[in-house]
């Protein structure tokens, strides 16, 4: 399975943010290292030390922990359960957090992926974003994460920004290509109800985002990726050769995964459960379960059922869920989803099971079909979810 680890914190929470993000909480911090190593400890008591494939550090800002918090996590993981030899493990990062010390620290603790939160190269979109570094910072921070031995980097980039032009999107995205960074990952910008950035573009403070001209991007991008040797293996997402993240194709091939940390979800066998929110009353509820001494169970659910209880919440998958999230997840790999293979993980016929929305997606052009592979056709990667809400119960 895949492990991710959440830290909720941030020196800064940006206005277009509403992950499960806090600023101004730095006196948790300490309390949050023993309640998250407990959690980490105890699910690997109660799964009986699963195997683990891969590790992300996300949140948050998990570059904004004190030193040496990272290493003594990961020293935790890899005494609670059996990490892959190979594990890829990842930390997101702030530019800001990454000098030359900051990233030599950062890998000699165990980390063997970097992603960067980049956003942008312009300065003027920096700020509107609420981001705490300059471009400058940011390209410095990558070379600076080469000088230190990082093999592996992520940059992470948004566009459809207001008051963004084409001409500053193709002038950051040929910026950081230029920088050869293994994977890539862009997103549009999304007003997320609740966020200051959603109520500024209420109050008419910055325009709507521009669908046509976030489209034009997104194009470029494919085009100008492409041509730099970047595959488009996910609709947000490139990399080079053999370099796509592992962790996340855990997500997109409806895989298991467990989540520790504030906030953070999991999914093991037909359950769904998470941790509660707010990270202060994480600190308690975590500390108190692994207090409570809780055995593994003969039986995953029950075993599960019994500590989410304390943590969190839960819910269970039925096989509609399962397979239609196996469907609309799986098809967010580009280079297709394999028929045969879905069926086999969930069980079901997948293409008799969902004849009629992959022949009605095929009609419509967002869909095709060759043999045992299904893919999304190029017109529809912007629209996706057209053809996704088609494999909804």
């Amino acid at each position: 399975m895949g492990l991710y680890v959440h830290v909720p914190f941030c020196k800064t929470k940006c206005p277009y943010c509403d992950f499960n993000t806090y600023q101004g909480i730095e006196n948790l911090m300490e309390p949050f290292l023993p309640s998250l190593k407990a959690e980490i400890q105890s699910w690997g008591e109660t799964l009986a030390h699963p195997a683990v494939t891969s590790i992300f550090f996300g949140g948050g800002t998990p570059s904004y922990l004190p030193p040496g918090y990272i290493e003594q996590i990961l020293a935790c993981i890899q005494s609670s359960y059996q990490v892959d030899s190979g594990a890829e493990i990842t930390i997101e990062a702030n530019p800001g957090d990454l000098d030359a010390a900051a990233c030599a620290g950062i890998l000699a603790q165990g980390v063997n992926r970097l992603s960067i939160g980049v956003q942008s190269l312009d300065n003027d979109l920096l700020n509107l974003l609420g981001r705490r570094h300059q471009a400058s910072e940011a390209v410095d921070a990558f070379q600076a994460a080469r000088k230190a031995g990082f093999d592996n980097v992520n940059l992470d980039l948004m566009y459809g920004l207001p008051n963004q032009s084409i001409h500053q999107w193709r002038k950051t995205l040929d910026s950081l290509t230029s920088l050869e960074p293994e994977h890539i990952s862009l997103y549009a910008l999304t007003l997320e109800e609740g966020t200051p950035m959603h109520r500024w573009a209420e109050e008419g403070k910055i325009p709507e985002p521009d669908p046509d001209l976030a489209a034009d991007m997104y194009q470029y991008a494919r085009e100008s990726l492409a041509a730099a040797g970047y595959h488009h293996y996910e609709i947000s997402n490139w990399s080079l050769p053999d370099r796509a993240c592992g962790h996340n194709l855990v997500y997109w091939e409806n895989g298991p995964y467990l989540g520790v940390g504030p906030g953070a979800h999991s999914r093991l066998g037909d359950w769904r459960f998470w941790t509660v929110l707010s990270p202060r009353d994480y600190n308690t509820k975590a500390t108190a379960w692994a207090q409570s001494g809780i055995q593994p169970a003969d039986d995953l659910v029950e075993t599960v059922l019994e500590s989410v209880q304390t943590l969190g919440g839960w819910e269970h998958l039925g096989p509609e869920t399962i397979c239609s999230e196996t469907m609309f997840l799986g098809l967010r790999l580009l280079d297709g989803l394999n028929l045969s293979g879905a069926s086999a993980r969930t069980g079901v016929d997948m293409a008799g099971k969902f004849q009629a929305p992959i022949q009605e997606c095929i009609d419509l052009g967002l869909l095709v079909r060759d043999g045992d592979c299904l893919k999304l056709t190029e017109s529809a990667y912007l629209i996706a979810n057209q053809a996704f809400t088609r494999f909804l119960g």
